[in-house]
């Protein structure tokens, strides 16, 4: 799959299992890890989990297996590594915590400046 089959397929699961304020920062060329983080929030630990094992799931069977998945049990942060995409499943108190939009958006103000 390219880049852009990888991020529709993130998209569509994360919409069908109701995850709540997707975010998608572009991070092509900016960074060697990936192409593009998405940022999506789960109502609970449980709902985290069942959206990262749904993800993996689904890519797998597209042909696009994880390259890892970080913090599934019981966490309030998940990470899923679909190598062009880098997905990040958090609770609201996590995702205001950490501000991940905010930390990538200073990122790139502070590049344009150099």
């Amino acid at each position: 799959m390219n880049p852009l089959q990888v991020h529709d397929l993130v998209i569509s699961v994360l919409e069908d299992m109701k995850a709540v304020d997707i975010t998608i920062i572009d991070v092509k060329g900016q960074n060697s890890l990936t192409d593009e983080m998405v940022i999506a929030s789960g109502t609970s630990s449980r709902h985290l989990s069942a959206l990262a094992d749904d993800l993996v799931k689904k890519a797998k069977e597209a042909g696009v297996p994880p390259l890892g998945v970080e913090g599934k049990n019981g966490s309030d942060w998940v990470l899923v590594d679909l190598n062009d995409v880098i997905v990040h499943l958090m609770l609201p108190r996590a995702r205001a915590f950490y501000n991940l939009e905010k930390l990538w958006s200073a990122s790139e103000a502070q590049r344009e400046k150099s």
